[in-house]
């Protein structure tokens, strides 16, 4: 490693040289033949003026710092902007997510809601369908004939009296099977029940439930009138068990609560 001895300047070497004559000279003869001691004031003055030795500078590197002030603005900015479009994006992930969660929340409550409503609709319709009666009368009207012999023939049916166009309603739920011209009775009207039975509506004077239809115990499906062999207006009604076996009617609707 190198070291480096300070130096002194031109005049500060000058100063130091005439500072030394002076303090170690016995003495200079004037001009008038006298001869001066210098003293040590003199010396300190030299060396303590202009020429006096100034220290010389230190060798190395020296750090400096420059600040530019757009540059550094720039770097803020940038880092602002960073930390503002972490925020924007986390508070879309949370806008986000809580619009998941709350569309789940919405469907979870719809579907409770539409489970509530069915089972609320489920129990309305069974009330009512245990206050509707499962079997009904034919027709209002006056009980004219029955079931058994009759001028020498079966008559296998019941005849109730009536004014043309006195409804026709379904003894029990069904469905059509038959609306339309039949021989003997004119129009007539036929349904089909759950349990095979099959309900039969003669001497119609119009249908009202078509062939195929799906029908309730009470339902309009025919009105009483005066077709085929009639003696006037009427409604014939047979009852045909499983297999075709026609039975009594009156005993039929007996049996089911219904009296003629």
């Amino acid at each position: 490693m190198e070291i480096t001895k300070p130096t002194l300047g031109g005049r500060a070497a000058a100063a130091v040289v005439v500072a030394g004559a002076l303090a170690t000279t016995a003495g200079v003869a004037n001009g008038w033949g006298s001869v001066e001691q210098p003293g040590a004031e003199l010396a300190a003055k030299l060396a303590a003026g202009s020429l006096a030795p100034q220290p010389a500078p230190t060798r190395g590197v020296q750090t400096v710092h420059v600040i530019q002030p757009g540059l550094e603005a720039a770097k803020l900015m940038r880092a602002q902007q960073m930390n503002a479009g972490q925020h924007v994006d986390e508070a879309i992930r949370f806008a986000q997510d809580g619009y998941t969660a709350r569309q789940a929340e919405l469907k979870r409550q719809a579907d409770e809601q539409a489970v509530a409503q069915a089972a609320e609709e489920a129990r309305i319709a069974a009330e009512e369908a245990a206050k509707r009666p499962t079997v009904v009368k034919p027709a209002e009207g006056s009980y004219t004939s029955g079931y058994g012999a009759r001028w020498g023939t079966t008559h296998y049916g019941v005849d109730i009296a009536n004014a043309i166009g006195t409804p026709i309603v379904s003894a029990m739920d069904g469905v059509v099977v038959e609306a339309g011209p039949a021989s003997g009775f004119g129009l007539w009207v036929r349904v089909q029940h759950a349990d095979g039975t099959t309900t039969v509506y003669g001497h119609v004077n119009e249908i009202i439930a078509a062939q195929g239809a799906q029908v309730k115990a009470g339902d309009l499906i025919a009105t009483i009138g005066n077709r085929g062999q009639s003696t006037g207006p009427h409604l014939h009604f047979e009852v045909w068990l499983n297999g075709g076996q026609k039975v009594d009617p009156s005993s039929w609707l007996a049996e089911r609560g219904i009296a003629l």
